[in-house]
């Protein structure tokens, strides 16, 4: 709770410093951002409190009909006749507006915790771990379709937590394995390898997803044999067809490299069905599933992709440099923390604030006043307070004597991972801007509230561990 009123005030002077005008110095006026944040501050510590006065019980006994409740109203959402800034995602009741996609969080948490919690459940079952990647998925979509990208790209952060409770590793190093693909494919698919016809892109890509495929065989079928033949003959082929193209005949690699993939995978098929291992199986799909997915990943993004969501990739990948467009945001976002120096300007001292050259800045670009204002010291500290809640929400999570406050811990935890890593990234240009708030910083009574049930829900599980029941 410490941790959670630091970061409060640390994120109300950062909307203060973001909003604040010389033309209205009333920093307090409910007709400014900063005094409308106290009020929203102010009713979230009230609002913790009541959940902690609550028994913890209930947060168990109505987990699904809170889970219901939110997809109901995620989905009326999507039928929103009033469009803020191209999504649908909020509902507008008189002076007020409220974004249900940010109180769904806590509901799915609470639902897939009590889900994974119940009799016989057993998350290496295919049928329940479909069932909980289901409860997580639902709402997710519904978000989709309210145009909200970015708040639904959040929930595939339960898979951390779904990792924590025994999910294959395999798993999650599919997705890791696919964002490689995606970010070097598409980045150097146009540049030549050597003075060859060959994409440096597609070369990378399918010399990955073989070396991928010989450490699978190493780990998960334990036969060091066969995955040193596999790494040694595709380097050998690479290297013999590289050369010959180099300095014989030229002509493109990727087609060698397609065939090779092709030999691996027909290889892997053999060795499953003659030895009866599934694992081999897995792994000829897990690579033929990548080379579908590197392929479609380039007419995904040209030809199904919005032209503000591929211009903002391109941007990313350093494909494009518009620093008046696309670009606009992070590269002032940029200029603004980069300013700041060590020990920053100062509180409500900051030019690229004052003059509003960092569009959206007391919402999802909030942590560039941090930098501008507070400098490299003050944006340290303030990603070391996020740390410490990290760090102390594992050993919280850690210490639960029964499993659903645990499931419900790393919920939580993996939500304010997602949140800080891709809102802290998109800020300073390493990842692409998709619009999701700082927890308790950003502006706005929707995500404090959110994260404030999210957060509270799980404290006072915790306060109750320990409790007899009679």
């Amino acid at each position: 709770m410490g941790i959670y009123m630091a970061l409060l005030i640390f994120g109300w002077m950062s909307v203060c410093g973001a909003s604040y005008s010389f033309s209205d110095p009333d920093v307090l006026s409910l007709s400014t951002r900063s005094g409308m944040q106290v009020v929203w501050i102010a009713t979230s510590v009230c609002l913790g409190f009541v959940i902690l006065m609550l028994d913890n019980r209930y947060y168990d006994t109505f987990a699904y009909a809170l889970y219901g409740f939110m997809v109901v109203l995620l989905f009326l959402t999507i039928f929103n006749p009033v469009s803020i800034k191209g999504s649908r995602s909020w509902l507008v009741l008189g002076p007020l507006r409220m974004q249900p996609a940010e109180f769904a969080k806590f509901a799915t948490a609470l639902a897939v915790s009590k889900f994974m919690t119940t009799y016989g459940y057993n998350i290496h079952r295919l049928r329940d771990f479909a069932l909980s990647c289901a409860i997580v998925l639902l709402p997710m979509a519904c978000i989709v379709l309210q145009n909200e990208t970015g708040s639904a790209l959040v929930y595939l952060s339960f898979f951390l937590m779904f990792y924590r409770e025994g999910m294959p590793g395999s798993i999650l190093f599919t997705g890791v394995a696919m964002v490689l693909y995606f970010v070097l494919g598409i980045r150097y698919e146009q540049m030549l390898l050597w003075d060859t016809p060959t994409s440096t892109g597609k070369f990378i890509v399918l010399l990955l997803i073989q070396l991928f495929s010989a450490g699978m065989v190493y780990v998960y079928c334990n036969d060091k044999r066969k995955a040193m033949q596999i790494t040694s003959f595709v380097a050998v082929v690479t290297l013999i067809f590289l050369l010959f193209s180099e300095y014989v005949i030229p002509f493109d690699i990727v087609w060698v490299q397609l065939f090779s993939c092709a030999l691996l995978i027909g290889y892997l098929m053999y060795q499953g069905l003659s030895s009866r291992a599934g694992n081999y199986l897995y792994i000829a799909l897990f690579a033929l599933g990548s080379i579908i997915f590197f392929y479609s990943a380039s007419i995904m993004l040209n030809k199904v992709a919005k032209p503000y969501q591929r211009e903002r990739i391109n941007v990313l990948l350093g494909l494009e440099d518009d620093t008046s467009g696309a670009g606009y945001n992070v590269h002032q976002s940029e200029i603004a923390i980069g300013s700041g120096g060590l020990r920053g300007k100062g509180f409500l001292n900051g030019t690229q604030t004052k003059l509003k050259f960092v569009p959206e800045q007391d919402t999802d670009f909030i942590f560039c006043t941090v930098g501008e204002e507070e400098g490299f010291l003050g944006s340290a500290s303030v990603l070391l307070l996020f740390l410490a809640l990290i760090l102390r929400l594992i050993v919280l999570a850690e210490r639960q004597p029964f499993k659903f406050g645990r499931v419900y811990g790393y919920c939580v935890l993996s939500i304010f991972i997602i949140h800080v890593f891709i809102n802290v990234g998109m800020v300073l240009g390493l990842m692409p801007v998709i619009g999701i708030p700082l927890p308790f910083f950003s502006y706005g009574g929707s995500s404090l509230w959110g994260f404030t049930i999210l957060l509270f829900i799980f404290l006072r599980i915790d306060a109750g561990r320990n409790l007899i029941r009679t």
